[in-house]
């Protein structure tokens, strides 16, 4: 997992932007991670060897942090799908809260702007082990509050994608900018 460092430097390779065939390239290995040279230099218009080395520059630069599998949640019993708001007195992130990390239920924890100090992405096999996280949770010191929200149904869950958008269209009701 990449920890984060704030402003301290990594020693990697000095960054180098990601031209379309890269993001070609990582459009499909989103798709598919475990797809053969030859066929992901198919689908982009690379030799394999060509692709290889573009993969292997995308994994140095880091632009490609790891590659794994993605797993059902049902198969491994963990169908309930919540998001956790969490208030604390003074700053969030503390090490306490932070190890709330060692929870293999707790997906993601993101330090936020807005209504709340952290949110957390978690995976439990029902209402009751979410309760018992909500628990562990209040166990922590400096917590005030916490705002849950289960997820009745899905409709896109998806890894971050290589693409970006052109040009976003304007909101009608703005008026046109005098320049």
């Amino acid at each position: 997992m990449d920890t984060e460092t704030d402003d301290v430097q990594r020693n990697r390779q000095p960054a180098r932007e990601v031209d379309p065939i890269d993001r070609k390239i990582l459009g499909v290995l989103v798709d598919d991670a475990t797809i053969s040279y030859a066929e992901l230099g198919d689908r982009v218009g690379l030799s394999p060897p060509a692709a290889h080395e573009r993969v292997k520059r995308l994994r140095r630069s880091g632009a490609i942090r790891a590659t794994s599998a993605i797993i059902d949640p049902k198969a491994v019993k963990k169908p309930l799908l919540a998001f956790v708001h969490i208030d604390t007195r003074g700053w969030g992130k503390t090490p306490e809260l932070m190890a709330i990390s060692e929870c293999p239920e707790v997906e993601e924890i993101h330090s936020v702007a807005g209504d709340t100090c952290m949110l957390l992405k978690v995976r439990t096999e029902d209402t009751r082990a979410l309760e018992g996280l909500l628990s562990r949770i209040y166990e922590t010191p400096g917590v005030v509050s916490t705002r849950s929200y289960v997820v009745l149904s899905t409709y896109l869950e998806r890894p971050v994608q290589p693409d970006i958008t052109a040009q976003w269209p304007a909101p009608k009701h703005m008026a046109t900018p005098v320049y």
